[in-house]
């Protein structure tokens, strides 16, 4: 997919698309083969589990509030990192992560990945799926590895 020239106004996503992804509100500004930016609204103690991208870099730009983001899940006792407005978050392809806003505001972020990979549509298959397995089944097909609950 080749990029267009024009403007994706700041309250709008690309042909007036927004998803219900995990609670989070995520609407898409920018799509090529390249990269696929989204700004994400995310709700106060929500999450997106520990996962993996085997085939994008993955970034976020915090706008507004707080965000942990936990590395190396897949490598024992992870790692937190704490990122407030104006700071960028890298996850390259193949660390496993997690996004987490343990606050009591909500957090805007801009997210990205390059290449775009198969995102953009396993976002348009996660619109308001609830069911965690079904989340993972979708999640897989699409390029994004969950990894499993950590032993209790």
């Amino acid at each position: 997919m080749k990029e267009t020239a024009g403007i994706t106004q700041s309250a709008d996503g690309i042909n007036g698309v927004a998803w219900n992804v995990v609670g989070h509100t995520y609407t898409p500004k920018l799509h090529s083969d390249s990269a696929f930016t989204w700004h994400a609204d995310i709700p106060p103690e929500t999450f997106v589990p520990p996962h993996i991208h085997p085939t994008q870099d993955e970034w976020i730009y915090v706008l507004e509030g707080n965000l942990e983001v936990e590395f190396g899940h897949d490598q024992g006792p992870p790692t937190t990192h704490k990122a407030g407005p104006g700071d960028t978050v890298r996850m390259p392809m193949g660390v496993a992560h997690g996004i987490f806003n343990r606050s009591d505001a909500t957090a805007k972020c801009v997210f990205g990945v390059a290449p775009a990979r198969k995102l953009y549509d396993l976002f348009v298959a996660l619109d308001g799926v609830t069911d965690p397995a079904e989340l993972v089944r979708l999640s897989a097909l699409h390029e994004v590895d969950f990894l499993p609950p950590p032993a209790e």
